[in-house]
């Protein structure tokens, strides 16, 4: 009788944590070794330098591998770290189109540093499928998307964006940290690179910094191996172990914290002193037949809305919670709130923030695991402080 495939959440727990062969600890063992001694002069072993390899590193990436259905994945230093990485198969000349809906990080590694080196970014609403297209040039290699943008939620369509981009020649990468691998496995929609930053969703904890690559075609997996190992941005073992055991609760936090972001977007909907809301779980989302699609079922823990108000008036509103903790990062168990303008957005030019539609009244909740009614009541009153 053939066994069917065992489904998300138990890969997560037991694919990349085989028992320990030589205890039979149900938790494999944190290798904190740089060097590893090898059989003999000029005769490799499969771990020789902890940058190059690392058997608790490795277990992470087995275990992403299976979740990402991936052939090969790579864990980094951080999450610029990983996109960094992609941005290195990038030389003097080429051109990058990235949606404008896109991490402040993200959006200054394109400006200021992958600049410096011959390489040009155009902006475009990513979808927008004819903008995108518009965009490409002859020396475009690369797009880059989010599953959901950051911070306006946008929600591009992944199978289209990936067979224009290998229609022109260019390969595909997208950012699914909102999303994480719960909502939506990207290699599956033909996209050719798919990054996290770990230090949110996968993690999941605000305990460590990590990021990750996945990718479903070994000649890539071999090109971005190379660049990691050649420049040494690795996650370090106990990041690695850290990150590992956050994916083992990685679907029962997720799902839990995106019933609550639902319904915080229900309620926010509808106040009074709130003039937009942007979830994709919403009906009136304009991607929300399209993120039903590419979706398992749910939408995510994140949100944003913009207060009716000002800047200043969205300042002091975002500093007035004390359940939400004012704080840049996302995706841990505590419930995070920032106002985008001021902090995770603040690295973009305010042209181009203001073309992208990034509003100074815009705010971005990270949902966590609290009570409904208590993160509620904290938002209640932090509204009505102001």
């Amino acid at each position: 009788m053939t066994q069917r495939p065992m489904k998300f959440r138990t890969r997560a727990i037991h694919d990349g944590n085989s028992i320990d062969p030589q205890t039979g600890a149900v938790v494999p063992p944190i290798h904190l070794a740089s060097t590893f001694r090898q059989p003999g002069a000029g005769e490799w072993g499969e771990f020789d330098y902890s940058r190059s390899g690392n058997p608790t590193r490795s277990n992470l990436q087995a275990t992403l591998n299976s979740l990402e259905g991936a052939v090969g994945s790579l864990a980094f230093s951080s999450g610029m770290a990983a996109t960094h990485c992609v941005t290195m198969l990038l030389g003097n000349g080429d051109h990058v189109v990235a949606g404008k809906d896109i991490y402040g990080g993200t959006y200054r590694l394109l400006h200021k540093i992958c600049d410096r080196n011959g390489i040009s970014v155009t902006l475009v609403d990513m979808t927008d499928l004819d903008a995108v297209a518009a965009a490409i040039q002859p020396n475009t290699k690369l797009l880059w998307a989010e599953t959901i943008g950051n911070p306006l939620f946008s929600i591009p369509n992944l199978t289209a964006l990936a067979e224009l981009a290998h229609s022109r020649g260019a390969l595909i990468g997208v950012d699914n940290t909102f999303g994480t691998p719960v909502l939506v496995r990207p290699l599956e929609f033909g996209i050719d690179i798919v990054m996290h930053s770990a230090t949110k969703y996968l993690g999941g904890h605000s305990d460590c910094l990590g990021g990750t690559l996945s990718v479903a075609v070994k000649e890539l997996y071999d090109r971005l191996y190379f660049v990691q190992n050649a420049t040494g941005a690795v996650l370090d073992p106990f990041s690695s172990f850290l990150i590992g055991r956050g994916l083992k609760t990685l679907d029962v936090r997720i799902r839990e914290q995106s019933k609550t972001a639902a319904r915080l977007a229900d309620w926010l909907a509808a106040h009074p002193r709130v003039s937009r809301v942007y979830y994709p779980g919403l009906t009136s989302h304009p991607g929300h037949e399209l993120a039903a699609r590419q979706f398992d079922g749910i939408y995510g823990a994140m949100l944003g809305f913009e207060l009716a108000g000002d800047f200043k008036a969205t300042a002091a509103m975002v500093g007035k919670t004390h359940l939400f903790h004012l704080a840049v990062s996302l995706g841990a168990v505590e419930s995070l709130i920032e106002q985008p303008a001021s902090m995770s957005h603040a690295s973009y030019d305010p042209a181009d923030r203001a073309k992208a539609g990034i509003s100074d009244a815009l705010v971005r909740l990270s949902v966590g695991l609290e009570d409904f009614d208590d993160l509620r009541q904290d938002i209640e009153q932090a509204i009505e402080s102001v």
